[in-house]
């Protein structure tokens, strides 16, 4: 799973849809990405019941919070409040990432494990096939990228984990969040790209060679 933000004010969201139960693969098309409320959109990563059930309780109380006081809690607030509520049960291997764009705070992107960790970032991934994912974000990410770029890199990142993590696959959602809400992309998978592949080791070689200092 990839999340970003960029100096532009947006937050781009890629999440797999493969669910796996210890060596078995449960389902190829579960929904991983769920959101919150018009802004807010939360992934999901572990023990997949637990997430969703989490997640469903999460937008209640958000919705009560803002039913109470005429307005919406922050992302912030939210992941406190999703840590405070994981912290009594640090078993269950929940993962989660939440995702807003508030008015005046602008784009956040934070972690919250079910031990209570809390983190906040610019680029985030969460799930089995974080390290091949991180190893494409470090390389190619960078300040200042446009939407275009940031998922074509994102798509690179997303591709290499599902080819070399089992348990990462079968198709990919999208979700772009800005200050007018979120919006979700048409469903794709990678695997099938064969054209993609192609153009992807493309890239890379030509990224190595323009690294290259020839003399």
């Amino acid at each position: 799973k990839f999340y970003h933000t960029v100096p532009q004010l947006w937050v781009l969201y890629f999440g797999m849809t493969r669910a796996s139960c210890k060596g078995l693969i449960c389902c190829p098309i579960s929904q991983k990405i769920m959101p919150i409320h018009s802004h807010l959109v939360v992934n999901i990563s572990g023990s997949g019941a637990d997430c969703m059930l989490w997640e469903r309780i999460l937008t209640c109380e958000m919705r009560l919070y803002q039913l109470r006081h005429r307005k919406r809690l922050s992302v912030n607030g939210a992941a406190k409040l999703l840590s405070m509520m994981l912290h009594p049960f640090k078993d269950q291997n929940t993962k989660n990432v939440l995702s807003t764009f508030g008015g005046r705070s602008g784009p956040r992107v934070c972690y919250v494990c079910s031990d209570g960790l809390q983190l906040k970032g610019e680029m985030i991934s969460v799930g089995s096939g974080s390290p091949y994912a991180y190893a494409v974000l470090d390389d190619g990410w960078r300040w200042g990228m446009t939407v275009d770029e940031a998922v074509a890199l994102a798509r690179e990142a997303v591709f290499r984990a599902t080819h070399w993590d089992a348990y990462s696959g079968n198709n990919v959602d999208l979700f772009h969040i800005t200050a007018h809400g979120w919006r979700r992309r048409d469903r794709e998978d990678l695997k099938e790209d064969r054209q993609y592949n192609a153009f992807f080791q493309i890239n890379i070689c030509n990224h190595r060679l323009n690294k290259l200092d020839f003399p």
